[in-house]
């Protein structure tokens, strides 16, 4: 219960959460796109997929989330957007994630960790905006501290950097 907590205060929402709608009716990016959710979702905006530029992600609420990675030294500030929230936007009708690299890294990541565990799709880290140099534009970041069950070889694989594309399965 303790580490919940920890955890729960380590997130914090900062803009409220989208209404995304009814079926099929995602609005349309205007600016670069930098995720593209495909599969078996709900919601779409382009052809049977949903594409998100940067507002439209940070539109789905803001969080942060203090914790230690196996990348880095120390504990980080991440900053992003709740994997929760990108799959509520989308209505996921499947149980896994395929996430999808830059450099065509793919690893499988079960939806139920977004309801499990706080876990962020980072935009920022300490402040800075990610690039691509840096493991940007998107990251996944685990809450690894606030629960030891997510410090193993395992989770770290889902810990996807440069990530461009979930596919839902």
């Amino acid at each position: 219960m303790r580490r919940a907590a920890a955890c729960f205060l380590g997130l914090v929402f900062l803009l409220p959460m989208a209404d995304t709608g009814q079926a099929g009716d995602l609005a349309a990016p205007t600016g670069e796109a930098i995720l593209i959710v495909a599969g078996a979702i709900e919601r779409t905006n382009d052809h049977g997929r949903a594409v998100f530029d940067r507002s439209m992600l940070t539109a789905l609420g803001w969080a942060k989330l203090r914790t230690s990675t196996s990348w880095t030294q120390g504990v980080v500030e991440f900053e992003g957007i709740p994997l929760l929230a990108v799959m509520e936007a989308v209505g996921p009708r499947g149980e896994t994630l395929i996430a999808t690299a830059l450099n065509d890294y793919k690893v499988k990541i079960p939806v139920s960790d977004a309801r499990m565990y706080p876990v962020l799709l980072a935009l920022r880290q300490n402040g800075r905006d990610l690039s691509i140099r840096d493991k940007g534009p998107i990251w996944i970041v685990y809450p690894r501290d606030a629960f030891p069950e997510l410090q193993t070889e395992t989770v770290n694989a889902r810990w996807v950097w440069q990530l461009s594309r979930l596919d839902v399965q």
